[in-house]
């Protein structure tokens, strides 16, 4: 409906504009010693404000329209944005099932490309490769069939090297004050796997078979880290497991898991409580140089290769029992401990020390 003629701020503001002339000119026409010229004039200024008063407030008006128009705008772009975005995720998590490891291999670039451009994607990206990585997976070097060739898992490991360098990247460098993000890889079958320089939230690895080589050194684990019954294994190289220089600010849990090779803590913190019980060490066992801002469970853990115990900060507690090492090779240990010759042959590690349970 149109609005009233006698409504119109316009028509209010000319009729004021024009009252306010007439009568202040009137007024000021009354003193003797005022001039008609002077009186109108004035009389023009005040009117003449009322116009004013209304064109800013026009302006403002304006103003405030435009503003939500373009928050409209910007809210319209953001959900057009968003429906991109899911689609272009949705898509992508599609072909990952696709026959051919070129397009298995794009999909995942797409997800990491949308991670990047959309930061609150970044932890469902991560999951979905993590997911991925999680798949049943077998290589006959794995098995130790190195004569056997499978062209099928050389392409899929290709595809899973791919994703792992994808999740590197993702992940932020430890000091720049961005989120920790969490990795579930339970029971992943992972080649040269490597986080190196990287923060993490919670990390879950149980069971988790890292063949080659693995890099977690200069990490920092925001979170509790789990590496319960994970294995290394063999691969193009050893299996040497590095997580020198690492952070653990909460509980790093390394119970049954088992080094075939090199296993490097050197100047490692752990901040919350560290355990590897029933852990073998089949290679070399450096701990050197390490600090513990909580106690240390060391039962039933075999080490067969040379070992290197000697802490920078001592546990609040250390847990021994049946703590075995090779008595062949030498092993370096933290003052007051000492090995002890059991009469089955092994030696195992013993310390006289309110540290000890």
């Amino acid at each position: 409906m149109a609005r009233s003629g006698w409504k119109s701020p316009l028509l209010g503001t000319i009729l004021c504009s024009v009252l306010l002339l007439l009568s202040i000119s009137a007024w000021l026409l009354t003193d003797d010693r005022t001039s008609r010229s002077d009186a109108l004039r004035t009389g023009g200024l005040a009117g003449g404000a009322v116009v004013a008063l209304y064109a800013l407030w026009l302006n403002d008006r304006r103003r405030r329209v435009e503003e939500a128009r373009q928050e409209i705008e910007r809210q319209r772009h953001e959900l057009d944005t968003d429906r991109v975005s899911d689609e272009r995720f949705a898509r992508s998590v599609e072909l990952l099932g696709h026959e051919a490891d070129q397009v298995r291999i794009g999909a995942l670039h797409a997800l990491a490309g949308l991670a990047g451009s959309r930061p609150g994607y970044t932890q469902t990206v991560l999951d979905v490769l993590c997911a991925y990585l999680r798949r049943p997976f077998g290589h006959p070097r794995f098995t130790g069939t190195e004569a056997v060739v499978d062209e099928e898992a050389e392409r899929e490991l290709q595809v899973r090297l791919a994703a792992q360098r994808l999740v590197h990247r993702l992940l932020p460098e430890p000091g720049t004050g961005a989120p920790a993000y969490d990795l579930d890889l339970t029971g992943a079958a992972l080649e040269y796997l490597d986080l190196s320089g990287r923060r993490l939230g919670t990390v879950v690895l149980r069971y988790a078979y890292l063949h080659s080589s693995t890099n977690l050194s200069d990490c920092e684990f925001a979170g509790p880290a789990w590496f319960s019954s994970t294995r290394t294994g063999d691969g193009r190289l050893s299996g040497r497991f590095l997580c020198a220089r690492t952070t653990f600010h909460e509980r790093a849990w390394f119970s049954g898991a088992t080094f075939n090779s090199l296993a490097d803590f050197t100047g490692t913190t752990f901040t919350g409580e560290a355990s590897f019980k029933d852990a073998v060490f089949g290679g070399d066992a450096k701990l050197a140089d390490t600090n513990y801002g909580a106690g240390l469970d060391l039962r039933r853990a075999r080490f067969d290769g040379f070992v290197d115990l000697r802490w920078r900060t001592q546990p609040a507690g250390v847990s021994l029992y049946d703590t075995v090492v090779n008595p062949e090779l030498d092993a370096e240990l933290p003052p007051g401990w000492t090995t002890e010759r059991l009469p089955d042959g092994r030696t195992r590690l013993t310390v006289v020390s309110a540290y000890t349970s």
